[in-house]
């Protein structure tokens, strides 16, 4: 992977061929390898990628054999299903839940000290 790929489009470079945990091997090879613009790179690719993930995460269901799904890495495919059960939630709350929830804490009755 070429650093020119990751700022031309982020979003459309196959992150998973070629490392699954690209942003956790990112991470642990920085140090050893000393380069300190490995840091910035990958929050670079990131930040576009993340951006385009919880948008598609929030406005469309894809499959798992989708071109979007297989092109995403074991921590954006977590970020995905994340963002994907949120919505869901959300819009169960939002149709039909309960709107105020008591917190447990608040039901309790305090102590006395006589």
């Amino acid at each position: 992977i070429t650093r020119q790929e990751l700022h031309a489009d982020s979003a459309g470079v196959d992150l998973r061929s070629r490392c699954p945990f690209f942003y956790e091997f990112g991470c642990k090879i920085a140090p050893i390898v000393g380069d300190r613009t490995i840091g910035f790179l990958l929050l670079t690719a990131f930040k576009s990628r993340y951006k385009e993930i919880l948008t598609k995460a929030h406005t469309v269901a894809f499959a798992p054999g989708s071109k979007f799904w297989t092109i995403l890495t074991k921590e954006e495919i977590y970020l995905y299903e994340t963002a994907q059960s949120a919505m869901a939630s959300f819009k169960k709350w939002r149709m039909g839940g309960p709107r105020f929830q008591i917190a447990s804490v608040l039901g309790r009755k305090r102590k006395s000290k006589e």
